[in-house]
């Protein structure tokens, strides 16, 4: 770290922002917020029952830190409150004395209308039961990122008092079905409290999805039972809390997705329910005049050059990992939160070491979506040790080379590229990530819920976004997606059996690289959003998972299982570092090429078009596991190929393990021999582990 970051971590750890938010004393409890530029804070508390009743308002005082404090016997568990702020009146600030704003600490929020919002002290305890967290090493994670109400809404199997809620998806239905499913972590969109925006609302539509918050510490109450709700926010919290100790108890870890990019306050105009009411200058990027500095795409950028405003995000991930016993961090527009005073990205910005250097975050997973939407904000890479990230280039490359270059090869006779590149990146992502980082700093991805589903990825070549309100403007318009020879829904068997195929081959791809897969919930089954690859703004069955399937999508899901289970059996498929050419590395996989022929590759067939088929054989370097060695066939045409299995000093034969040319998985065992050939009608894998001489399987 330079010394200047070093000096800036201190800073933001600094005991002047100690104690922020609600604490509880001898005398009740003692309120604390920051705001630099105010010249007057006032605590205001309410009426149990009646959000605009007043009961008393007390002035808080100033240190010369810019915090300010007031104590009152009435701050204890249950009381709603709120602050006044007053301050400068110049471009840049917009204090209003009369408005009510939440304590950017608050434990639990309650609404009272649209951008009406009270803070709540909260009783935080509980009792888990002796449970821990499951602490999954990265090389063995596989995350399941889903939407914490679509995902169990539907569900049969769960009593309709419970579906779409937090205690859903600590039901038993649901965590059979995860571990079942070989998931090791579940990544939640966001659950910190948010509201739609007031277009959405003009539109009747939502924001489904939640990058919208409102707070970063309360829980959203609308996923909690009815009956939490009508208990308040204790009751909210503890629903909560008794999701995760139920996902724990089954070996789940609980990842959050978080916005700490920016706030529902949106664009200039937009609500003042917090930070643009206690310090719009301090707490938001802008220009001297006053305008925002929008790298977010939201209108409103939090400004992580603040420290004040850097402890507020470091704070509530210490809230999350400790109190809540929550495992893991997947951070929105990441790339917002590493920009200095003068807004371009520093990978040793001061907040993005601290949250991975925090002790109180020790053993957290940490995962970055690594671009935001300024200049200079595409940083796939370059995040630094400590941190893993969204490998955008592996959905990219992966995409392109089963469906895109597929579509492109039936127009012009032949693919637009190679091998080459997708090999890399289902060895790895070496030329993405450095080697003192390895494999295991990438998320690898296929779909997540920004985009097509597994489905509509192979289903349609265009985005279906009318629905939406914007006249099919929204979502991105470069899919790397195939329909196969029809547009949405067929009858054509033929085409139906392609595109069931290439999901197999997308999975199939996704599970066996080097990396840490992320499956989006739905895909395992073959969900679709009828060709919307932006179905932010849906509450509806579009975006709800459906839990009747069709024998072909139990199928699929079966593959998943069949992957999941493979992987984890054989740690050649995982390895936690790269390789080198000259030296052993334990924990990494060494990689020998073949083409077709049993051939080692050679320089001109890795971007030949003509010659998409090769065998991949990766052999583990021991450190914690026995040695393993498997044989992954990929080829990638359309033509039928004959692959003859290659000789291997010492290889005695191989055992097929998952082929992604059956319907629904066969039993693995079948042997073949080196040189043996086997035959693939068009674009498919097939897995076989490698047995040495002397060490076959007697079976």
């Amino acid at each position: 770290m330079s010394s200047t970051a070093a000096l800036a971590t201190t800073s933001i750890l600094s005991p002047d922002f100690d104690d922020l938010g609600v604490q509880s004393g001898p005398d009740g409890g003692t309120l604390t917020v920051w705001s630099q530029h105010a010249t007057s804070v006032e605590l205001v508390l309410f009426d149990a029952d009646d959000l605009d009743w007043i009961t008393d308002s007390l002035p808080m005082t100033r240190d010369s830190a810019g915090c300010w404090r007031a104590t009152s016997p009435a701050l204890v568990p249950g009381t709603r409150y709120a602050i006044r702020v007053d301050g400068p009146h110049r471009p840049g600030d917009t204090f209003n004395p009369e408005t009510l704003l939440i304590d950017p600490y608050s434990r639990g929020l309650v609404s009272g209308g649209v951008g009406d919002w009270r803070s709540v002290v909260v009783d935080t305890s509980f009792d888990w039961q002796g449970t821990v967290k499951p602490a999954v090493p990265w090389d063995r994670t596989v995350i399941y990122e889903a939407h914490l109400k679509g995902l169990t809404k539907r569900h049969p199997d769960i009593p309709p008092a419970l579906h779409g809620t937090y205690a859903g998806l600590g039901h038993p239905a649901m965590t059979d079905h995860l571990v079942s499913l070989g998931i090791t972590a579940v990544e939640l969109l966001p659950v910190h409290a948010f509201e739609p925006e007031p277009r959405l609302r003009q539109l009747g539509l939502t924001n489904y999805w939640g990058y919208n918050s409102v707070g970063f510490f309360a829980p959203h109450a609308d996923y909690a039972t009815a009956r939490s709700i009508a208990e308040g926010p204790d009751a909210v919290l503890r629903e909560f809390k008794e999701m995760v100790r139920s996902l724990h108890a089954v070996g789940i870890e609980v990842i959050l997705d978080v916005v700490y990019n920016h706030t529902s306050e949106g664009e200039l105009g937009g609500p003042r329910s917090g930070f643009r009411g206690i310090d719009d200058r301090a707490y938001y990027r802008q220009h001297d005049d006053g305008a925002y500095i929008d790298v977010t795409g939201c209108g409103n950028a939090v400004d992580t050059s603040t420290p004040a405003v850097s402890r507020l995000i470091l704070d509530s991930l210490r809230y999350w990992a400790q109190d809540v016993q929550i495992d893991g961090f997947r951070f929105d527009l990441a790339a917002t939160l590493g920009r200095d005073a003068r807004h371009e990205f520093r990978p040793d910005h001061p907040l993005l070491r601290a949250i991975v250097e925090d002790p109180a975050l020790r053993g957290v997973k940490m995962i970055a979506e690594p671009w935001d939407v300024g200049m200079g904000g595409w940083q796939t890479g370059n995040f630094g040790t400590g941190w893993v990230e969204w490998n955008d280039r592996y959905r990219d490359r992966v995409r392109n080379f089963w469906l895109s270059d597929i579509d492109y090869a039936r127009r012009a006779g032949t693919a637009p590229v190679g091998i080459g590149g997708f090999a890399t990146r289902l060895a790895g992502s070496s030329n993405t990530f450095s080697s003192e980082r390895g494999p295991l700093a990438g998320v690898n991805f296929v779909t997540a819920h920004d985009g097509f589903t597994l489905r509509d990825l192979v289903s349609y070549d265009v985005k279906h976004n009318l629905g939406n309100g914007e006249h099919n403007r929204d979502g991105a318009d470069m899919n790397r997606s195939f329909n196969h020879g029809a547009e949405g829904p067929t009858e054509d068997q033929s085409i139906l059996a392609r595109r069931r195929k290439a999901m197999r081959n997308l999975l199939g791809t996704l599970l066996l690289s080097a990396g840490v897969p992320m499956l989006t919930a739905g895909d395992e089954f073959g969900r679709t959003q009828r060709g919307n690859n932006n179905a932010y703004c849906h509450d509806s069955p579009l975006t709800w998972l459906t839990w009747e399937h069709a024998p072909w999508q139990q199928d699929l899901a079966e593959h998943v299982r069949r992957l999941t289970h493979l992987r984890q059996e054989n740690p050649a498929l995982r390895p936690v570092r790269f390789a080198h050419e000259e030296q052993t590395v334990p924990g990494a996989s060494v990689i020998d090429w073949y083409d077709e022929h049993g051939r080692t590759m050679s320089h001109e067939r890795w971007s030949d078009p003509a010659h998409r088929t090769l065998q991949y054989v990766a052999q583990s370097t021991p450190e914690y596991e026995a040695p393993n060695r498997v044989l992954l066939i990929v080829h990638g045409t359309e033509r039928p190929v004959d692959v003859v299995l290659p000789h291997i000093e010492g290889v005695a034969r191989y055992v097929a393990l998952w082929s992604s040319v059956d319907e629904r998985p066969s039993e693995p065992g079948d042997t073949f021999l080196p040189g043996d050939v086997v035959s693939l009608p068009d674009t498919a894998m097939q897995l076989f582990r490698v047995e040495d001489r002397g060490t076959e399987d007697p079976s």
